[in-house]
């Protein structure tokens, strides 16, 4: 359990940071820090800038705390699916537990604690993004408002699995194809995040969002497109054109991309054989991932892992 903004309590920290203990503390955003991501001023692509990273990846670095600062030209939604934070947004602080949805719209100052054990994920968006969509866009809507949102169980479960997509998506998110498709898997993110602020619709979501979804839970598999189609109620003719609408490209090739960027964090970051990594992404022939990854990649999996070693 957490203990939160207790000023009798003594913290050995400098005099920036001593503000976020302060009960009385007004958001003087004159002297509050601004970023681009959290400890990082260098510029960004901002015209469709998308980022995501896990809450555990950057807060672990400042022991679990965030300190007041802003973001001038970014909107951030924070999802703790497990775990406790306590959130500042401008003046207002609150404690919260997961799961839960925090909508940071561009500058206002906010700062974070979390517990030890907080599981979730941060995306961020860029405000030129956001004004890019219609006036009427109720993305565009809720990315503008400091707010907080509930997620239902099913919620919890597709932002989890579009999340773990999403990460995976983030090494490639430059090449000019894998941009296509980490803008589209963060957007339906960012999406499926604002529902509990909606009426939900009565599908559960559109079949590319729910084909994403699939995706994640049965990729090692190889299921066929048939089998997804059947999953979702349609045929692989409306699947296919749902998925290139929604993603600029056919379903086969985002179950392809999904395999691949699995074989390449497991051969970059695990001490695992390349037939061992094979095995585990349901391949049965270790020559046939071996091909199927230098068809993908341009690499074979014995070079990508001497380059991650």
């Amino acid at each position: 359990m957490l203990t939160f903004f207790r000023p009798h309590i003594e913290f050995e920290r400098d005099g920036s940071d001593s503000l976020w203990y302060n009960q009385d503390m007004a958001a003087e955003t004159d002297n509050v820090p601004t970023y681009a991501l959290y400890g990082e001023n260098q510029p960004l692509p901002l015209e469709d800038f998308f980022h995501c990273e896990t809450i555990a990846v950057r807060s672990q670095r400042y022991n679990w705390e965030i300190s007041p600062h802003l973001h001038p030209t970014l909107s951030q939604m924070l999802f703790v699916a497990r775990g406790e934070a306590e959130v500042q947004l401008d003046k207002a602080r609150h404690v919260v537990r997961g799961p839960v949805l925090v909508c940071v719209p561009t500058d206002i100052v906010h700062a974070f604690r979390f517990s030890g054990d907080v599981v979730g994920f941060i995306v961020t968006v860029s405000r030129d993004f956001l004004e890019s969509l219609g006036r009427h866009d109720i993305l565009r809507k809720r990315m503008k408002e400091a707010a907080f949102h509930h997620p239902t169980p099913e919620s919890v479960r597709g932002l989890l699995q579009i999340g773990r997509q999403l990460l995976a998506a983030e090494h490639d998110r430059f090449d000019p194809d894998g941009h296509k498709l980490h803008r589209s898997l963060a957007e339906a993110w960012l999406r499926l995040a604002i529902r509990p602020a909606v009426p939900p619709a009565p599908t559960g979501g559109t079949i590319a969002q729910k084909f994403l979804a699939l995706v994640e839970t049965n990729y090692r598999a190889h299921k066929p497109l048939p089998w997804y189609a059947a999953q979702l109620n349609c045929t692989v003719r409306t699947l296919t054109r749902q998925s290139e609408q929604a993603f600029g490209m056919p379903p086969l090739r985002i179950i392809n991309r999904r395999l691949t960027l699995e074989a390449s964090r497991m051969l970059r970051a695990s001490n695992m054989s390349c037939g061992t990594v094979a095995a585990e992404l349901g391949f049965e022939d270790p020559s046939y991932f071996s091909r199927f990854y230098l068809q993908k990649t341009g690499k074979r999996p014995s070079a990508e892992k001497r380059k991650g070693a």
